[in-house]
């Protein structure tokens, strides 16, 4: 049939089934539902061809900046599931809350036939602008489903097929939509009901696997109704800290445990009189514990805390407040903690920074954390904003409770109110059939991170600014304000009090927000730049797990470059460079094309033979040197850290000294 028939066709059966003259699409009511969205509400045609929305790469690489935990937690099971459907001619594509594609998996002798179809990278698939396709009905109804063929709102996707299933972060909110599509497959929908079980079994893993990668530094209960299964395959996931207060449960354990939906302690969860919880982590053991609600058996492990510090994510709970540490609770951690339980080593590498403003900042946010005095960061996009905001967290005696992080310029501003304040139950069309909490409400107890509030519509700047003077929030829908305890840090690129004095922000809230305004400098002014530039590639280095050393004299162009982007790009930088490196140093041929033809060339090299601008690394001879670092690294059986710190220099520079002088590890220590 020719194209153009089809589409006239499609469209004439979409309509005839909205006006109710046709058979509806599948028989199923969530279908009939968003056709009838797409076509009344976003007035769509269902006889267009053209393909999805795509973003320039400079909006793309700001989308996958803010995913990037997202994307780390859920790379392995992106692979996994390509290699389980990729013989069907399946692709794989992981999208953000908006629908927009951030990464997918496919192969490159099918990549033409994909990207023709609109499955690539950067496409935007919400129902407002594709109408009814797979990631659209799992933005709207949060549920697993599969749009085969014709039941695409528009023609352009009639030979597709789409199975699709939400990924919810920690906090119980979408933070994306996993998807497996075709360009062709059988016409009978009944041959995607295996390809649909996958991808919700996927989707499942990469939510565990976010659940535990922004919780790392919680204690983490690992349960099965199955002992033999407690190991290789746990259902339940309960994340708590170090008093006992539950601060997150996975999907699965909210499920079987309604208990968990509000604020909780441990030992009113589980009967753990025979036990201490803190010894089933400390030995690694199964044990057996005892649900309360109804007295049935729950096989355990508890892993410990990986982080030193605070919080390393979004906790979404508030937990009890004060009190003693009940039976069975974890005792409050003070290797790093003072008599006032303010956590001083959160702020440790900032106040110990080379550059003055950097440190000064630091001595500041220190003096000032936990003051209940609003903190606005002001610094270039990439500047490390979000960092300090949660080192200022951590370094206050909020730090055992939630930090909730919210990206004012990337909340569409048709979501950003129910975003923050929340809503009741059928608040307006499309909300939850229970209602939602706020990230306000979320970040009662400890801190509420405003990024880039210079973004935030006039119109919401009101409520906030209730909710700072009042200290209440009144979600969408509700009549009774609910009372919040909240630290806020707000952070932006722009320059609030001049946009306060145009009338293009209120006056009264940016003074209300302005408590302590700290300026971070960016990446091309700091005077420790060349440490960062150190401290980050050794990061990098060790993440890739093999031994990388940073030419020396790409170190120092690296210093000289303006960076733009700040510590973001350099961190993507160095990353892309030991992930594409294939020796043991790495050089300026293994950085991206672009960045490489930017960098600033050196001047003539020194009569010394060094480049200009390296200082000499010692006043020793190579052959010196060279003992030197052989007689630390023997003495620490070459461990490199321990080395290093012994020769006063870092790890990084330590290897770009090793590659220098040839030295090579023994193959047995």
């Amino acid at each position: 049939m020719p194209y153009a028939l089809a589409s006239t066709r499609h469209a004439e059966r979409v309509r005839g089934a909205v006006e109710g003259r046709l058979p509806a699409p599948s028989d199923s009511p969530r279908l009939v539902s968003s056709w009838q969205r797409s076509f009344e509400r976003y007035q769509l045609d269902p006889g267009s061809v053209i393909g999805p929305r795509v973003l320039s790469a400079a909006e793309l690489r700001e989308i996958r900046d803010r995913e990037e935990s997202f994307l780390r937690a859920s790379g392995q099971c992106l692979t996994r599931l390509h290699d389980m459907v990729r013989e069907a001619d399946y692709c794989v594509m992981l999208t953000d809350a908006h629908g927009v594609t951030i990464d997918y998996r496919l192969d490159r002798e099918r990549r033409n036939d994909f990207k023709h179809a609109g499955l690539y990278i950067g496409s935007c698939w919400s129902e407002s602008e594709e109408g009814t396709c797979g990631i659209a009905n799992v933005l709207t109804d949060l549920a697993p489903i599969t749009v085969h063929k014709t039941d695409h709102f528009r023609a352009a996707f009639t030979t597709l097929t789409c199975s699709a299933a939400p990924i919810f972060a920690p906090g119980g909110e979408l933070i994306g939509v996993l998807d497996a599509s075709a360009v062709q497959s059988p016409d009978n929908r009944e041959s995607q009901r295996i390809v649909n079980q996958l991808v919700r079994q996927s989707a499942t893993l990469i939510e565990d696997g976010y659940f535990l990668h922004r919780l790392a530094s919680c204690w983490i209960l690992f349960g099965h109704q199955n002992r033999n299964y407690v190991e290789a395959q746990p259902e339940l996931l309960i994340a708590f800290d170090e008093n006992g207060n539950v601060v997150a449960a996975n999907r699965r354990a909210r499920e079987c445990m309604p208990c968990l939906d509000g604020p909780r302690h441990i030992d009113e969860i589980f009967d753990s009189s025979h036990v201490q919880l803190r010894d089933i982590g400390r030995i690694e053991t199964i044990a057996a514990l005892r649900l309360r609600a109804n007295g049935s058996m729950l096989y355990a492990r508890i892993r410990a805390p990986l982080g030193a510090n605070g919080y390393g994510g979004h906790s979404v709970r508030s937990g009890h407040s004060g009190g003693s540490a009940a039976h069975g609770a974890m005792p409050l951690r003070r290797d790093a903690a003072d008599a006032h339980g303010y956590d001083r080593s959160a702020l440790g590498p900032f106040l110990r920074s080379a550059d003055a403003r950097v440190a000064e900042n630091a001595r500041i946010a220190q003096r000032v954390a936990g003051k209940r005095l609003p903190i606005l960061l002001l610094g270039e996009t990439g500047a490390g904003k979000e960092v300090f905001a949660r080192a200022i967290h951590d370094a206050s005696a909020r730090r055992n409770r939630p930090f909730i992080a919210v990206n004012c310029g990337a909340l569409p501003e048709s979501l950003i109110e129910s975003e923050l304040f929340g809503y009741a139950p059928g608040a307006f069309t499309g909300a939850r059939r229970h209602g939602a909490r706020g990230k306000i409400a979320m970040a009662d107890g400890g801190t509420l991170f405003l990024d880039e509030i210079g973004d935030m519509p006039l119109a919401l700047q009101t409520r906030l600014l209730r909710v700072l003077a009042e200290g209440e929030v009144l979600p969408l829908g509700c009549e009774t304000p609910v009372r919040v305890d909240i630290d806020v840090v707000c952070a932006t690129h722009r320059d609030l009090a001049q946009m306060a004095s145009a009338g293009a922000f209120r006056d009264d809230l940016y003074y209300r927000l302005s408590g302590a305004v700290l300026t971070l400098p960016p990446l091309r002014e700091r005077r420790d730049i060349a440490m960062l530039i150190d401290t980050v590639f050794a990061e990098e280095a060790q993440a890739a797990g093999r031994p990388l050393a940073l030419d020396a004299t790409l170190a120092v162009r690296l210093a000289a470059f303006a960076w733009p982007g700040n510590l973001r790009q350099l961190r993507n930088a160095m990353r892309y460079a030991c992930a594409v490196c294939d020796t043991v140093l790495v050089e300026a041929r293994h950085l991206s094309a672009d960045l490489a033809a930017r960098l600033p060339e050196l001047a003539a090299p020194a009569a010394s033979g060094r480049p200009a601008g390296i200082p000499p690394t010692s006043p020793l001879s190579d052959e010196d040197e060279r003992a030197r670092i052989v007689a630390a690294l023997t003495a620490h059986r070459w461990r490199p850290n321990a080395a290093a710190q012994a020769l006063g220099i870092s790890r990084a520079t330590l290897y770009r000294r090793m590659a220098k002088l040839a030295i090579v590890g023994p193959h047995r220590v």
